[in-house]
């Protein structure tokens, strides 16, 4: 094994296992862990991991990673049971889907941080220590994850990423990542956002990576901002008119896609980055974009969402034109919610949707 998948053994943990916890959703682990390993034993899971590992740079198709971190999210956390839950359920309802990809793990969650940018070289030390027996390699979430897709693209640049956060800060270094990626290969990529809110703070309490500024950072590393889309907005406090003149984005709100349609607005926006170039795009999914009647598990849930019928729609019409090389869906806090009906329709939804993403990425098409 090279040094660079030695890094990886490093970074990553089994699938499911992103949330440092003995006892607790510990049935949930091993019914993820049973059907991927035949075994709940940790020492036989990492076994087989690890071995999983060394077969990376021959992987095609779609390929799953976990990020269990809520650290930058805002009003309630719980979304990094995410990566977990959502693998339980696609599971259960989508085990073709999901079997037919490789599932990467998880990156290690230390969860009292963030990014390594806002530690101070006594914390770093202390975490490297505590994850790595004191190598020098990053800590936070969102470091680590960057990290660990610049290394999984150094081993094989054509896998197709499919991320599982989570809150949205998560997408900050997957895109980022995967914009990289790809520029480097001569493609020209686009952003499709589904979600209630902009996401285009410059910083939230002074704090310039999280929930609600993520996308105001990745911007610059698109060719153009007119690149990226916005669906499902509509808990701002400014105007669409203010979010597309200050960042040069494309938004559309819920009231929108409602308006005009699901199918027509997606076609619309389609020609558009068509006649912009445009070959391959990476999606992320806030499932807050849905409303709140069939997506209440989430940290900011929001009424006059979109549905799930719209949001098939749309990812389908994307897909069939163009190439999806990269995706997410996040913000999902199935503990979170007045109920355990309202978390069993927002995982099922949550799940409805990526296996859409999936099967867009592990066609022989695409």
């Amino acid at each position: 094994m090279s040094n660079k998948e030695n890094l990886l053994n490093d970074y990553l943990c089994p699938p499911g296992f992103g949330v440092f916890t003995v006892n607790t959703a510990k049935e949930r682990k091993d019914k993820l862990t049973q059907s991927l390993y035949q075994s709940t034993e940790t020492s036989e899971i990492e076994k087989k991991w690890r071995k999983s590992l060394e077969s990376l740079s021959q992987k095609d198709g779609c390929a799953i990673l976990g990020v269990a971190s809520d650290c930058g999210g805002g009003i309630q956390r719980g979304a990094n049971w995410g990566p977990l839950f959502l693998r339980n359920t696609l599971l259960e309802d989508h085990q073709e889907v999901y079997k037919a990809c490789f599932d990467l793990g998880d990156i290690r969650v230390i969860p009292h941080l963030l990014h390594d940018k806002y530690l101070n070289d006594e914390t770093i030390k202390s975490a490297q220590n505590a994850l790595y027996k004191g190598k020098e390699l990053s800590v936070s979430p969102l470091s680590i994850a960057k990290a660990s897709v610049d290394e999984v693209f150094k081993f094989n640049q054509n896998l197709k990423l499919f991320s599982i956060g989570g809150d949205h800060s998560v997408s900050f270094p997957l895109v980022k990542a995967w914009i990289t990626n790809r520029r480097s290969l001569g493609k020209k990529v686009g952003l499709i956002h589904f979600d209630a809110h902009t996401d285009l703070l410059r910083e939230r309490l002074g704090i310039d990576y999280c929930f609600g500024s993520w996308l105001t950072h990745v911007l610059d590393d698109l060719e153009s901002p007119s690149h990226c889309y916005q669906f499902g907005i509509r808990s701002t406090g400014k105007t669409k008119e203010h979010w597309e003149k200050e960042f040069g984005i494309n938004q559309y709100w819920a009231k929108d896609v409602k308006e005009i349609g699901a199918k027509e607005l997606a076609l619309k926006s389609i020609k558009e980055l068509q006649e912009q170039g445009i070959e391959e795009i990476y999606i992320s999914f806030d499932i807050d974009a849905l409303d709140e009647s069939v997506a209440s598990a989430t940290g900011t849930p929001e009424p006059e969402g979109l549905m799930p019928h719209e949001c098939a729609i749309m990812i389908k019409e994307f897909t069939n034109a163009f190439s999806l090389t990269g995706a997410d869906m996040v913000e999902i806090a199935p503990l979170v919610g007045l109920s355990e009906q309202g978390s069993k329709t927002t995982l099922e939804v949550g799940a409805a949707m990526s296996a859409l993403m999936i099967e867009a990425m592990t066609n022989a098409n695409n």
